[in-house]
């Protein structure tokens, strides 16, 4: 059984268990502030596992975070342990990209339905991780914590977009098949494994902190204020890296050479 006093202890939420949308709008905010996105696992060849287990070890008790498919499906067993019904959906990654080839599905996130309204969760997307649930509508502007929303479509497919610096930008497209464990598990085999998988060569990490959204790729760190504005600087050690994931995003840097080996010659 999920252990939800550990979770809200985790996450700081202290509020109402009842199955409403203002509960899910709550734990969707508080999560990304808590819960750091990072791909640390990946990059020193250590197992991403998925069970209730090891999301719980890791996520909660741990100080460590994770990616789109611990992060959320966590949080789905959060939900459905309140009441809430949660169904998982995969997209296919569209942000930064530079070309039209098809993607796979590497990203996942949740459809849950609320008072008769249908809700998009998703506290799994790095940087651009949403800090509200957003209704299933293709009306209008959806304002959340951090950024603005929208979704669009695309012939059969929904995208996600963000209001980026005033601009509109993708982040993913998805539909609404429902997708099982089992379908969950071979995504995250090749996000984990592939050998072409950016999971497998570039540092990743992010949390919401405030009015701030702390990003980390590679040796970059930047912090973007609510505001719009931004600060930047580089990393220069394996050192400092360490004290950045720790300090500023919370997390406790497995101490393992295999880690540091990977950390190196990610640096400017």
């Amino acid at each position: 059984m999920m252990d939800l006093d550990a979770y809200f202890r985790r996450i700081g939420y202290s509020g109402s268990r009842a199955p409403t949308l203002e509960t899910l709008a709550a734990l969707h905010a508080l999560h990304p502030t808590a819960i750091p996105f990072e791909n640390l696992d990946t990059l020193r060849g250590a197992p991403v596992r998925l069970d209730l287990d090891s999301l719980e070890r890791k996520l909660v008790r741990q100080r460590r975070g994770g990616y789109c498919f611990e992060q959320n499906l966590l949080l789905t067993h959060v939900l459905t342990a309140l009441g809430f019904r949660v169904v998982g959906l995969s997209a296919r990654v569209i942000w930064e990209r530079v070309d039209d080839a098809p993607r796979p599905r590497t990203h996942m996130l949740l459809l849950v339905p609320v008072g008769g309204e249908s809700y998009l969760c998703d506290v799994g997307f790095g940087g651009l991780t949403m800090t509200g649930p957003l209704r299933l509508t293709l009306e209008g502007e959806q304002r959340t914590p951090h950024e603005t929303f929208r979704l669009a479509r695309d012939g059969g497919d929904y995208l996600s977009q963000a209001n980026v610096r005033g601009d509109w930008r993708t982040l993913y497209s998805f539909d609404l098949q429902e997708q099982l464990l089992p379908d969950i598990e071979v995504a995250n085999f090749y996000v984990a494994q592939h050998p072409e998988s950016p999971f497998r060569s570039q540092l990743m990490a992010a949390r919401r902190d405030g009015d701030r959204t702390l990003k980390l790729r590679d040796g970059e760190l930047t912090i973007q204020h609510r505001s719009g504005s931004r600060e930047k600087r580089e990393l220069e050690s394996v050192a400092e890296l360490r004290a950045a994931l720790d300090e500023l995003f919370g997390i406790d840097v497995p101490a393992d050479p295999a880690l540091d080996a990977a950390l190196a010659p990610l640096l400017a």
